[in-house]
């Protein structure tokens, strides 16, 4: 059975996510596109691109460096065509030991089967 492009998004989404979940870098930029873009959510109010594979996973190395204990939890998914929405919570463990926590919605674009966009909202 074919997927459809609203399934594939989901999946590939998902599966990222859970990448994310285990800092897992190499694997969260198998499931990104050469020339995949990523827009942070810092700072306010439009947040840092990075553009290319390369700039991406820098990011990446240094987030899970910086927050070891970087956790997203899924709220809500849903796929639109070439696009999927993830609505989330962040959790983390600051260098004080001290839980924080934000929420947000990422946007995600899917060409090819792959994560050639990402775009990250937070509230607050």
């Amino acid at each position: 059975m074919k997927l459809s492009r609203i399934e594939t998004a989901v999946r590939v989404v998902l599966a990222f996510n859970e990448a994310f979940n285990r800092h897992d870098v190499p694997q969260m930029m198998q499931l990104m596109s050469e020339d995949c873009t990523f827009e942070n959510s810092a700072p306010a109010p439009d947040g840092t691109l990075y553009a290319g594979k390369e700039a991406v996973t820098q990011f990446w190395q240094e987030f899970f460096r910086a927050s070891p204990q970087a956790h997203i939890e899924v709220e809500d998914i849903f796929g639109l065509g070439y696009h999927c929405v993830m609505r989330w919570r962040y959790d983390w463990v600051d260098l004080a030991g001290e839980k924080g926590h934000v929420r947000g919605v990422d946007i995600y674009q899917i060409k090819n089967g792959l994560i050639s966009e990402k775009l990250s909202y937070v509230k607050g």
